[in-house]
């Protein structure tokens, strides 16, 4: 598959040479998350907190995706981001800019996954999912966050309820649109895990 790179500007986190190296041959997914959070400038000031004092490191995606299809790159390929609990050492994760279930992400009267995904915002996914199927020699399976991270907690409105922990990309995403333009293959699961 020839690389066609599409525009990625490069805004490093501040803690990325702290981050765990890698080879790329390492990386075999790719997991689609989105930010839960309005825009991308939050989506920074995220990416910068420290949640891991010792590491001096946070959680993060490798690139964001904002509703207008620009591409920003937080964390080099290269490098192991904190962005999906158990699979981070083989993956690289996507985030895509939407407001989720923000900012009542635990409530459980508020867990709906109202906004759609722009089409400019799609069409850039694919055109990164396409580079990096060029670039990563092993690359071959695609996930969502939601389908990993299968964990629930207690609702912040209601101890006697549960709610999912992540649930994203979440149902608007238009898996069939995507998978129908990359070269990847959906990560193997059990049924029970894979959401509706």
């Amino acid at each position: 598959m020839a690389d066609s790179a599409p525009p990625i500007t490069r805004q490093h986190l501040p803690y990325v040479e702290r981050l765990g190296a890698r080879a790329i041959s390492e990386i075999d997914l790719v997991v689609i998350h989105c930010t839960e959070l309005p825009d991308m400038a939050m989506a920074r000031e995220y990416g910068e907190r420290i949640l891991y004092p010792d590491a001096g490191t946070g959680a993060a995606g490798h690139w964001y995706v904002d509703r207008d299809g620009a591409i920003t790159e937080y964390v080099p390929a290269g490098r192991i981001a904190h962005h999906v609990r158990g699979w981070n050492p083989r993956s690289v994760g996507i985030e895509l800019v939407n407001i989720g279930r923000y900012p009542h992400w635990y409530d459980s009267r508020h867990q709906a996954m109202t906004e759609a995904y722009p089409a400019a915002q799609i069409d850039a996914l694919n055109a990164l999912l396409g580079h990096l199927g060029a670039t990563l020699p092993g690359l071959r399976w695609i996930a969502g966050h939601e389908e990993l991270d299968t964990d629930r907690m207690q609702a912040s409105d209601d101890p006697a309820l549960t709610v999912a922990r992540k649930v994203d990309p979440g149902p608007l995403f238009p898996w069939p649109q995507v998978l129908a333009r990359v070269p990847f293959q959906r990560l193997p699961l059990p049924a029970a895990q894979r959401p509706g």
